[in-house]
């Protein structure tokens, strides 16, 4: 056998590598929960890697507050965060364009399944890191096994806890390193009652919960086996690189090989019983031979046995090859497989024909030599397969393809006959100028020309008429099938024997030539169509490239559907004119709203709904179903449109054709990301826009306030003046007084907005901070009685003192002018418990209307009032500046429920912090 390296591996494999080396190293520190150490290894790769004058830089590290972990963190240096406006608060994120920039030779980010805040260039942490890759740089990362896509749900179903924040499997796969961080389940608990994964109040509900034992070690096996599984990878990988034939049997591997006969269902369920006694994979191949063509009723049983093989728990392949021992051994030498299962073939004329080079098994243990060879015996009794009747009759697409084969046969047949008859006329009206071996020849190119056009049967047959022509018309005596000469016999034999050997070579070509254009054809196809998706800015021009290349690829007419805001799916229609050819007009809705729900295949030639006119497919993408795709093959007549869907069902055409959804479903995917993207610049550049321009109103506008407002009050103190002049001078300074208000809050509202103010932390008393807010508005409450209903045993707050005495303030003020005059004004505060944490509640109630229902929710957004026709003085600021006050302060801040006509409470509560020990007199 030939062991040379296959070229195009050998290219690929150099391209590859130029890739890999342009990209930076992506090294993944891998475990099955938090608290297993993944943060504090990551570390000391780090302090090591630093220690050999590696630029080593955090970008993000998540210490958690643990001591070991800020002690390993210690000597590191830091990116610093980006903060990113979001709600009206500030929050951290990791500053990617300030790490492009530094160029680092290791940065560490940690938490690959982080999500982004709305309004960062990418959504998820792990699209940041492939920039930093793509830039060369080197990246260390922590990922725990419940954020890895394809095992979410498993883990989901053991812990009763389903996570949101995920990673798709190939960023997994495709890392450079992987390191488990391993720890004992008991070991874990043990950490998380010390304090070492959590804060205590936090430690106890995730013990009631996650963290429980049973679910710790299931957790465990699952990322071992899914290290085990890339570690098998990477060895195949290595062995694929160095062209290493032998077999390294790690890890027991089972190929099953299925042909197209009946009985092998006994070997795909004998097979699935050894897999699963040695626990072993295994993997169900059928080989395509090209010399061979398969009848639409073989090619359906294929299928059939495929799918068998598949609900077995097998994982299923069709691959082409010339000689069947060998491709079996190849395949399984790349799959690593060390056990190799065929049925025993049937004793027959078969048999005795390859007698010369052995039987399948023969072969395979001549070449085979470290695989373990296993031969099942088929069933004798033949199970009914899908598709054919009770009584055995055929499928509708086997009785269509006997139907365009005879069709066909019948045209071979006529062109065999027409093709020996013109032969033989050119030769007769050249006869006694060209040599019998010349006539010969001229038989042999009809033969060759037949063979070409019209397939081996028909190539045969002018074979035998053209040996039976030139004994009867050109060998003595003439006219005659008798031989005088009994040369001519072995003349005549050589020339049948010629003329078959070219007629099945010339086929054999043919068959292989056209396959391989068939191929070629969808892979030009298939690149052009991602290539040609890659530069589309709009939906409705990569919906038409798709309709193009697949009604190019399959001859089918199209249908995309697309998801609505309310996930309901609606048929989109083309957007130029010339383009109703390949589009498909009937479809049923509600099959694609079940696809895109379900997110599986429906419709013709599926198991869900077979009886539906078109074949219904998902679009899916990386993190979601973008939306439907309809496909209905365009056939001339219904015979070849059976034989066309039964042909889609083949594994390798659907697999083309899911591949082509999976482009479009991408396209479709990164257009919505960027609509985002632009959305959220707008939107940014919009916000920053207002927030510079109110900033600059109330700069420009503070000055000449300040000055009226002395004014006003130097003539109201004019003693000079009469009454009249006096009242209309403290008129304009009150007025003037509520303006510098208004300015106030538009200025600290652009400056909370812009994230220019730092909190100024100091530990107080909120007694202390609701008498200074009552004292700032005792003129606007005279006439009002104000209940402080302040619990004695208050701890301390750790606030800025200035910014919550504003958030008393407006609270106040604003129950003032939305309640009648006279009436009262409560203000409480209570410690209570929330989510295992200390929280100190504050309310602020009157007797006024209380909030529209429909307000609630909108109520602390910028320039919102409970009236917009009220005479009632304000823009609407009030509670948008407490909001990003609370907000800055890690707290909440809403609007309790009320009866209609009851009132208002505004509600806030901070976090209680552990107060310092008072230092002894």
């Amino acid at each position: 056998m030939d062991q040379r390296p296959d070229p195009d591996d050998l290219l690929e494999r150099v391209m590859r590598d130029e890739e890999r080396q342009a990209r930076g190293r992506l090294k993944i520190f891998f475990g099955f929960s938090a608290g297993v150490g993944k943060t504090f290894a990551m570390l000391e790769a780090a302090q090591a890697l630093a220690g050999q004058d590696v630029d080593v830089i955090a970008g993000v590290v998540e210490t958690h507050g643990r001591a070991e972990t800020e002690a390993q963190l210690a000597d590191i240096a830091r990116l610093p965060m980006r903060m990113v406006a979001y709600r009206n608060r500030q929050l951290p994120e990791f500053d990617l364009d300030a790490a492009l920039e530094r160029r680092p030779g290791v940065i560490l980010v940690d938490e690959l399944a982080h999500s982004n805040v709305p309004g960062s260039r990418h959504a998820k942490r792990w699209q940041d890191i492939d920039e930093l890759l793509r830039a060369g740089i080197d990246v260390y990362t922590t990922l725990n096994v419940q954020h890895i896509e394809s095992l979410n749900d498993v883990v989901g179903q053991i812990t009763g806890i389903r996570v949101f924040e995920t990673v798709p499997d190939h960023v997994f796969d495709e890392a450079d390193d992987v390191k488990l961080v391993d720890i004992p389940p008991d070991e874990l608990l043990a950490r998380l009652q010390q304090g070492k994964v959590y804060l205590p109040q936090q430690a106890e509900k995730a013990g009631r919960n996650f963290f429980r034992k049973g679910n710790l070690i299931a957790l465990r096996e699952i990322a071992l086996r899914r290290t085990a599984d890339r570690v098998d990878a990477d060895m195949r990988q290595y062995r694929a690189d160095r062209s290493i034939a032998q077999l390294w049997q790690a890890r027991e591997r089972i190929v099953v090989a299925i042909g197209s006969g009946a009985g092998e269902e006994r070997l795909i369920r004998e097979g699935a019983r050894l897999a699963a006694k040695l626990q072993a994979e295994w993997l169900a191949v059928h080989v395509d031979l090209p010399r061979q063509r398969q009848a639409m009723a073989s090619r359906e049983r294929v299928v059939a046995h495929l799918k068998l093989a598949q609900s077995l728990g097998a994982e299923t392949a069709s691959i082409s090859g010339e000689e069947l021992a060998a491709a079996l051994l190849q395949f399984a030498r790349s799959r690593n497989a060390g056990k190799l299962v065929i049925g025993q073939q049937s004793r027959g004329l078969r048999q005795l024909l390859q007698w010369p080079r052995g039987s399948l098994a023969q072969r395979i243990a001549a070449a085979g030599g470290e695989i373990d060879l296993y031969t099942i015996a088929r069933s004798r009794t033949r199970e009914q397969p899908e598709g054919r009747g009770g009584d055995g009759t055929d499928s509708a697409a086997s009785a269509a393809e006997a139907l365009l084969t005879r069709r066909r046969r019948t045209r071979g047949t006529l062109w065999a006959v027409a093709s020996c008859a013109a032969t033989t006329t050119l030769a007769f009206l050249l006869d006694g100028k060209l040599h019998p071996a010349n006539v010969i020849m001229l038989y042999l190119v009809g033969v060759m020309l037949v063979a070409m056009r019209h397939g081996r049967a028909a190539s045969a047959l002018v074979s035998v008429l053209s040996v039976i022509s030139f004994d009867f018309f050109f060998v003595d005596p003439r006219f005659s099938i008798t031989v005088s000469d009994a040369q001519y016999l072995l003349t005549l034999a050589v020339m049948l024997a010629v003329s078959l050997f070219i007629s099945s070579l010339t086929a054999r070509l043919r068959r292989q030539a056209s396959v391989a254009m068939q191929r070629e054809a969808r892979a030009a196809n298939l690149y052009m169509l991602g290539k040609e998706l890659s530069a589309l800015l709009t939906l409705d021009q990569i919906l038409e490239i798709g309709r193009r290349h697949l009604a190019a690829v399959f001859g089918a007419r199209i249908a995309f559907f697309l998801p609505d805001s309310a996930d309901q799916l609606r048929l989109t229609a083309p957007e130029q004119e010339g383009s109703g050819a390949h589009v498909l007009h009937s479809v049923d809705a509600g099959v694609a709203q079940w696809v895109y729900d379900n997110g599986q295949p429906a419709g013709k030639g599926t198991a869900t709904l077979p009886s539906a006119a078109a074949l219904y497919l998902p679009l899916t993408a990386t993190m979601r179903t973008r939306g439907v795709l309809a496909f209905a093959i365009d056939a001339a007549s219904e015979e070849e449109g059976q034989l066309a869907a039964a042909q889609l069902a083949l594994p390798e055409n659907r697999q083309m054709l899911e591949i082509f959804c999976s482009q479009i479903a991408m396209a479709i995917e990164r257009l919505h990301y960027a609509e985002v993207a632009q959305d959220a610049l707008v939107t940014m550049e919009s916000e920053r826009l207002r927030n510079s321009l109110l900033s600059a109103i109330s700069h420009d506008l503070r000055t000449p306030l300040t000055s009226l407002v002395g004014s006003a009050d130097v003539l109201a103190a004019n003693a000079r003046l009469d009454d009249d002049a006096r009242a209309m001078a403290r008129t304009i300074s009150e007025q003037s007084q509520k303006m510098v208000g208004l300015m106030n809050n538009l200025l600290d509202m652009a400056r909370l907005q812009a994230g220019v103010v730092r909190l100024n932390r100091q530990w107080n008393a909120l007694e202390e901070l609701t008498g200074s807010a009552l004292r700032l508005l005792a003129k606007a409450l005279e006439g009002r009685s104000v209940e402080t209903r302040i619990a004695a045993d208050l701890p301390l707050l750790r606030v800025d003192a200035v910014l919550l005495e504003r958030v008393l303030a407006n609270l106040v003020e604003n129950a003032i002018k939305y309640s009648p005059a006279g009436s009262p004004i409560t203000i409480a505060a209570h410690v209570e418990q929330s989510d295992g944490s200390r929280q100190l509640k504050v309310s602020v109630s009157d007797q006024g209307r209380g909030f529209p229902p429909a307000m609630t929710q909108h109520a602390f957004e910028k320039f919102t009032r409970g009236d917009n026709e009220s005479s009632t003085p304000g823009v609407g600021l009030g509670l948008a500046i407490c909001r990003a006050i609370i907000e800055a302060h890690q707290g909440r801040i809403w609007i309790a429920p009320q009866e209609a006509g009851q009132g208002a409470t505004v509600c806030f509560t901070l976090p209680v912090e552990t107060q310092p020990a008072l230092p002894e007199e």
